[in-house]
């Protein structure tokens, strides 16, 4: 095996995997839509398991069904941890012990004929545990018994029927108009394990405890409690009418909706010099409203909250990631804007409850707020945080892979931020993975689009330059000209999170596929940002697609250590487990070992992970 360059990119191809005789038949029709979407059309008969057909890899019904088997609902779960088998390589001897937990959706589907979104999917928790001793991983995956999922599913019959529906779902059955049960919490987002507490986070309530050792739910945890305007500054705010609305709002959100008062960002940081666990909530009533309130929380490493602030930003924003540094919180303003009627479809239960929103284009700028994370430090010299700066672009930031800030000796501070992003012409609340809420199918063709590498997510490098006053000399948000393809879940070593980093990982493509160019990913990208021409990438095969890589660091060095990614074979019908070496990542002996995950227990793809080093 060779290696092969895209784009002077060194890779690591693997060999096709069982390959099947070709299938002929006209191309697809292209449909004249700016942006245009990759033509991929749906078979006509119903399909009960979305089993992969013998086909030529790159027909458009094969990529139909390869796109489903990502998707695939999984009721079964593991009583007892399960030994997995390596196919290929060995455990490598100084791989650490830890676990690898990984959360997302594990059910889309009911018994009843319904359908969700993957953001509404019940939340499936994955736990891969590593015995540096013995040389075994040993697998455990159980569903995290929500609120809803006891309400939804009956464990004497093992049936389930949807009756929540979800801010991205419409139910086919039962009861729409006056159907309050809008705000789902499946705790799929994300997973921490910090302290003595293993925690899955969902973006609209408070997460729910896990037991570590065997997955069981132990109940919801409150680490909202008390984050309410008690430390707000209102004078600086004046008379504020959309106080008064929030006012009227509540007793129908909280009451009639049941929506939490706030709810929690999924994504957390962590800062390392401080052994710190950050956190943001926002008022539920803000979705609605031209104003968001940010409470931001610090906790040690026993949960005890070390500090909590609250900052109120005039502008109407949906934030899904952020980042932070040293001395600053950074909210990068995703703007949005309320839809009267979408509002109204959704109140009547015809339209998911996202069409209540959409998102605001009105500006052609990519709005930054620089918060104070130590505001008392600074307030000599501290600038009106609620102005943002402005960067000349207008990109709908995904994730943050990191941020770090370097403060120079005349006190000009310079701030670096490694993200994802999207376009605002592409992105749509409704259509997040190609699920077309009313035909209840999942399309792929909304996440591959002719020449979409701009508009799909990609890589982005975020700079802001403050001279010693605190004012802007430079603020923008470029594309990484090292790797334009389509990318999304950038990462880097945990150790290096909030310093200065070399090396930025992501989950790619190489856009070999012509009727799946841009999503699902098969490939993971490491980029060398000290380089100028170093991208280096390892490649899954035909028909092989990856979710979220995860760094699991072993010695000093920033690439000292291993890269896990879950492979899914869908010519196989099969899920791995596998381990990379980061150093050989663009070489033929990158992957260290791929471990198979028993047939019967295959899982859908996965949204973000966390590795627990014991």
């Amino acid at each position: 095996m060779q290696t092969k360059p895209i784009h002077n990119t060194p890779t690591y191809i693997p060999p096709p995997i069982r390959p099947s005789p070709p299938v002929h038949q006209p191309p697809p029709s292209i449909p004249p839509t700016k942006p245009r979407a990759v033509s991929i059309s749906a078979p006509n008969t119903p399909v009960a398991v979305p089993i992969p057909p013998i086909v030529e890899p790159d027909d458009s019904n094969a990529a139909y069904y390869d796109y489903q088997f990502l998707f695939i609902s999984q009721r079964s779960e593991t009583s007892q941890p399960v030994t997995l088998s390596t196919v290929e390589g060995v455990i490598p001897a100084d791989f650490p012990s830890g676990t690898y937990y990984l959360t997302g959706p594990g059910l889309l589907a009911d018994d009843h004929g319904s359908t969700v979104h993957p953001l509404d999917g019940h939340g499936y928790l994955r736990a891969f545990t590593f015995d540096n001793a013995t040389k075994n991983v040993k697998y455990m995956a159980k569903y995290i018994k929500t609120d809803a999922h006891v309400e939804e599913h009956d464990p004497k019959t093992d049936k389930w029927k949807f009756t929540h529906r979800g801010p991205f779902s419409v139910l086919k059955g039962g009861k729409k108009v006056g159907n309050t049960k809008v705000m789902k919490n499946v705790a799929n987002t994300s997973v921490l394990k910090w302290g003595e507490k293993l925690l899955c986070m969902w973006e609209g309530g408070e997460p729910y405890e896990i037991q570590a050792g065997t997955l069981d739910t132990i109940g919801r945890y409150n680490m909202m409690d008390g984050a309410d305007l008690e430390n707000h500054d209102e004078s600086k705010d004046g008379v504020d009418v959309w106080e008064v609305a929030a006012n009227l709002l509540k007793p129908i959100l909280y009451g009639v909706f049941k929506m939490p008062p706030r709810r929690l960002l999924s994504h957390y940081k962590v800062d390392s010099r401080r052994n710190r666990l950050l956190t943001v909530s926002c008022n539920a009533e803000d979705m609605l409203l031209p104003r968001s309130n940010f409470t931001f929380a610090e906790y040690d490493s026993n949960f005890n909250v070390v500090q909590k602030q609250v900052f109120r930003i005039p502008d109407h924003l949906m934030i899904h990631d952020w980042a932070v540094t040293d001395t600053h919180y950074i909210v990068f303003a995703n703007r949005i804007k309320l839809d009267v009627l979408g509002s109204i479809a959704a109140v009547y239960g015809m339209s998911p409850m996202v069409s209540a929103l959409r998102v605001n284009p009105s500006k052609s700028t990519s709005p930054i707020y620089l918060i104070p994370r130590f505001p008392d430090k600074n307030k000599d010299k501290e600038r009106d945080w609620r102005v943002p700066f402005e960067a000349p672009s207008q990109l709908w930031l995904l994730h943050v892979g990191n941020a770090f800030e370097i403060r120079y000796p005349h006190r000009n501070l310079d701030i670096q931020i490694q993200a994802a992003a999207c376009s605002y012409q592409w992105f749509n609340f409704s259509k997040l993975f190609g699920y077309d809420w009313q035909k209840k199918k999942l399309d792929p063709s909304i996440m591959n689009v002719k020449g979409g590498n701009e508009l799909l997510p990609h890589l982005v490098q975020v700079s802001i330059k403050l001279d010693s006053d605190y004012n802007c000399q430079e603020c923008d948000v470029k594309p990484m000209k090292k790797w334009q393809k389509s990318s999304d879940f950038p990462a880097t070593n945990p150790t290096f999170s909030g310093k200065k980093n070399k090396y930025l990982y992501a989950a790619t493509t190489l856009g070999s596929r012509k009727t799946l160019p841009c999503f699902p990913f098969d490939t993971v990208v490491k980029l060398d940002l000290e380089s100028d021409n170093s991208a280096q990438t390892w490649t899954a095969g035909s028909r092989r697609f990856i979710g979220e890589p995860i760094f699991v660091p072993k010695g000093d060095e920033e690439d000292d250590g291993y890269l896990l990614v879950v492979e899914y074979a869908v010519s196989m019908n099969r899920c791995y487990l596998v381990i990379l070496d980061p150093k050989r990542i663009g070489a033929d002996n990158a992957l260290i070992a791929r471990i198979e995950i028993p047939s019967h227990l295959n899982f859908p793809l996965g949204f973000h992970g966390f590795w627990a080093a014991n």
